[in-house]
């Protein structure tokens, strides 16, 4: 397993421990935010393979340059219901080579909207060969986005501000999530999300969510600069129809920028078996009202926040490998159920690992996981905390999936079925989360 790890810092501890003579000075932070537009031309694939007839509103990569030691780290969220494989790498490259740094110092979290691309550059390689008249995101666009996302990195870096706190606020979020996986009377229902319009579903409880939004907050002497929130919902309140929307999440982030004046990113955690199905019928009303207490508890959430001088900044890194379930035999004649197909086989037959972070920032840590992680997972991390703020954003390299806990394998479902990783994913998930978070010993 590679393992990368940024010198962690402690200015109280520096002198004693002798390291004085490696930092040279005391370590200044710097960041710099970042937008480049993600929104798929026409005709291009959204999600699976339904192509782009209607922009309601663009979709954007956001994100963070952070700097420290003249090492530079990125954190990137990217409105698109999901990239992995070859195009994932392709964008992660990008990144790396506009911010000159190394890859495994680049976190690149898809935001999960459904009316956003779905796309997966192994399963392309495959379509190519076996089903060649099927609708792909093309070469052309796909290799915009990227000089274009290089380019914005680039820009952003000759504006890169001196920081010196971090923050950390949370808030309660009031009827957004729902648990989708409903256990009643031995029968297990699925309350997708637009569930709603469903008066049986609706009326069942919200179960098990994690109704908590956090917020990260970098700043300059007392002023906030950019803040980061992560919350644990599928964004979806309706899909694939050929329009595209950031959903009531892009609303809400934009709206609070407009209300505080700086930069907000948005990260989607472990919401692999919630959604907004027990408030949502997939109706306008019921979209901005999502919108609207998303917005309210991000702002309750900055309200709340606590600045604290950085007295600890360490990055790490692992490489993460999962069992696969076997490949598909043969490749059905419907085009979406094609493309689920080859992402299945192209992920029984990847070699390359999947990417997993974490960013220590004293009394916060971010953490970056790949596909499509379950609540379980976050509760694990949040075990974890230490009375540290854990901020978890699931939705990394999409290429496996759902990333489900061996008793929701156990009870099968839809998410089972929509994974490509096979039993003993709990174990090496929670055993890299427990690397990650652990306290540092330097």
């Amino acid at each position: 397993m590679y393992r990368h790890l940024s010198p962690p810092i402690s200015r109280r501890s520096a002198l004693a421990t002798g390291l004085a003579a490696f930092f040279h000075t005391e370590d200044t932070f710097r960041i710099a935010p970042f937008q480049c537009d993600a929104t798929p031309d026409k005709g291009e694939p959204n999600i699976w393979v339904q192509p782009v007839t209607t922009v309601m509103d663009p979709l954007f990569v956001k994100g963070v340059v952070i700097e420290s030691l003249s090492r530079r780290y990125v954190l990137a969220a990217l409105d698109w219901c999901g990239i992995g494989g070859a195009a994932d790498l392709l964008l992660r490259t990008a990144l790396a080579r506009g911010a000159g740094t190394d890859i495994k110092r680049i976190a690149l979290q898809s935001v999960h909207q459904h009316a956003a691309p779905y796309i997966e550059g192994d399963a392309y390689k495959i379509l190519a060969k076996v089903r060649p008249n099927d609708l792909r995101m093309s070469d052309a666009y796909l290799n915009r986005l990227a000089a274009s996302l290089e380019a914005a990195v680039r820009q952003a870096l000759s504006k890169a501000q001196p920081f010196d706190q971090v923050g950390t606020g949370e808030a309660r979020v009031e009827r957004v999530a729902s648990a989708r996986r409903i256990l009643k009377n031995g029968q297990l229902l699925t309350r997708f999300s637009t569930s709603g319009k469903s008066p049986e579903l609706a009326a069942e409880p919200e179960g098990a969510i994690d109704p908590t939004l956090r917020t990260v907050t970098f700043a300059a002497a007392g002023k906030p600069l950019v803040r980061l929130h992560y919350y644990a919902t599928h964004p979806q309140t309706f899909c694939c129809d050929g329009r595209v929307s950031a959903d009531f999440v892009g609303s809400a982030r934009a709206a609070m920028e407009a209300h505080d004046g700086i930069p907000q990113l948005y990260f989607t955690g472990c919401g692999g078996d919630v959604t907004v199905g027990k408030y949502n019928k997939g109706e306008d009303a019921e979209r901005a009202a999502l919108s609207d207490h998303l917005l309210a508890a991000m702002k309750a959430s900055a309200a709340t926040t606590r600045l604290h001088t950085i007295e600890h900044f360490e990055w790490r890194y692992r490489d993460l490998v999962l069992p696969t379930r076997a490949a598909p035999d043969s490749y059905p004649d419907e085009p979406q159920l094609a493309y689920r197909a080859a992402i299945t086989a192209a992920f029984a037959a990847r070699t390359r690992p999947l990417p997993t972070s974490a960013l220590h920032l004293g009394p916060a840590v971010i953490v970056h996981l790949p596909g499509e992680p379950l609540l379980e997972f976050q509760r694990h991390a949040q075990s974890l905390s230490r009375g540290r703020l854990i901020a978890v954003a699931g939705y990394g390299d999409i290429s496996p999936g759902y990333l489900c806990p061996d008793e929701v394998l156990r009870q099968g479902g839809y998410e089972p079925s929509a994974s490509n990783a096979a039993a003993g994913t709990e174990t090496r998930v929670k055993s890299i989360l427990n690397e990650l978070l652990a306290p540092s010993t330097r």
